[in-house]
């Protein structure tokens, strides 16, 4: 009799266990709607981090880095998914880590996951992304092949967001190749400096107002013709 009804004890906790545990999930996947209808990123943060701990999941946790990416959190971003290159890992996650990976001034591994997104679906914007990272990383010979990519599939209407200034702007997308282009050219021979301003020349053509490639032809110009004091201390 005791141990019949021991087990009916045990019995019952499993069950208000499930129930509860049923109860706190349908509580926080009514919780995430309602935030996400009121725009309330900290509360679907906390919705989603309570939701993979009742009931953990792989397309929550990437919904959870990406919620983190997009609201700049990007350590936060990759403490939920990982840094390490997976072909299982949704597009989603592989662009969480790429992006975040980028943001954190980590461009060798952020390489590694604009690759395997641009494996899955290539396009100018990808290959822009990897063109800039391998020019900062010395991949010049890498970072032309995706130049040469963007620049033969870049549509008219396709444009590239800037934010060095304090207002961002767009230029079109060639012309943001042929910055890259001007850059990769001056890399790859220092000496040829009107080869490297002529191609960014091009890029101004496109744009006259794409501030960087202004800023980058008065760089090279200066390295090209330095001011007599600076002559002097050398």
């Amino acid at each position: 009799m005791k141990k019949t009804f021991g087990i009916l004890i045990l019995l019952i906790g499993f069950s208000l266990n499930a129930q509860t545990k049923s109860e706190l999930q349908k509580h926080y996947e009514d919780f995430y709607q309602e935030m996400r209808a009121q725009g309330d990123v900290n509360g679907v943060i906390n919705a989603l981090t309570h939701l993979n701990v009742i009931s953990p999941s792989k397309e929550r946790k990437d919904t959870l880095a990406y919620v983190y990416a997009n609201n700049n959190q990007h350590l936060q971003a990759l403490n939920t998914i990982g840094i390490e290159k997976n072909d299982s890992d949704s597009d989603m996650a592989v662009q969480v880590k790429a992006v975040s990976l980028k943001a954190l001034n980590q461009p060798k591994r952020a390489i590694e996951q604009f690759e395997e997104l641009f494996k899955r679906n290539p396009n100018p914007y990808l290959a822009y992304e990897l063109a800039d990272l391998k020019i900062q990383t010395g991949d010049n010979t890498g970072a032309e092949k995706n130049i040469e990519y963007g620049i033969a599939n870049a549509k008219d209407d396709m444009k590239y967001a800037f934010y060095e200034r304090q207002q961002p702007y767009e230029v079109p997308i060639r012309a943001a190749f042929l910055h890259l282009k001007g850059l990769a050219k001056y890399n790859g021979n220092k000496e040829d400096i009107d080869a490297a301003v002529a191609i960014i020349d091009e890029a101004l053509a496109l744009d006259p107002n794409f501030n960087l490639a202004s800023l980058s032809k008065q760089a090279l110009v200066a390295r090209k013709n330095p001011p007599p004091a600076a002559e002097n201390e050398e």
